[in-house]
């Protein structure tokens, strides 16, 4: 397991839709990525992390949810596909392609997702409040989609000089290269 370095905001890799995964083809190496993924996602503290966050151009994603008094819910998501949305939600919404940035994102409540797992089992997972917003997130990245594409375009517009002004420090930062002490909170 090792921790990868996550792609930041203006890397061109977050702006295409990824490739479908072949699960048979891609079936030996997916434990190894899987677990540097989860382990990227942790030492972090992120909820998700979707493969080309982490340079792969590949139709996957991780998600672990701690909802209050339970075990944390650790899911993979291959090929997923938001086949039903339901409900409104508004809420702060932050990214690890965009580390320290908060904004409020208009979501679906509840959704209705088809993907296949780690074993290449098709699943269907109906979800809501925060899970179902982790699930949008992630499958909007692998659609080339970030959060901040949500914003209205005058939120969008508004945010811009503090993006350029970021992107540099950003693009700077390896968490592959960190002690878990230099991370911020």
């Amino acid at each position: 397991m090792a921790i990868r370095r996550i792609c930041k905001y203006g890397e061109k890799i977050l702006a295409k839709k990824t490739k479908k995964v072949d699960f048979g083809a891609f079936r030996k190496e997916l434990p190894a990525l899987l677990a540097d993924m989860f382990e990227t996602m942790d030492f972090v503290g992120g909820a998700g992390l979707a493969a080309n966050q982490v340079g792969l151009d590949l139709r996957l994603a991780v998600i672990k949810i701690q909802r209050e008094g339970e075990e944390p819910l650790s899911i993979v998501i291959i090929n997923p596909e938001i086949v039903e949305k339901s409900g409104s939600m508004y809420e702060e919404e932050g990214c690890l392609s965009f580390p320290g940035l908060f904004a409020r994102v208009r979501r679906a409540a509840k959704v209705k997702v088809r993907a296949i797992n780690e074993k290449g089992l098709p699943i269907e997972i109906n979800a809501e409040g925060l899970f179902a917003k982790a699930l949008q997130h992630e499958v909007d990245h692998l659609d080339g989609v970030t959060f901040v594409d949500r914003l209205p375009l005058i939120s969008r517009l508004k945010l811009k000089p503090a993006l350029m002004k970021l992107k540099p420090q950003w693009k700077k930062l390896d968490e592959s290269k960190m002690p878990p002490e230099k991370l911020q909170p």
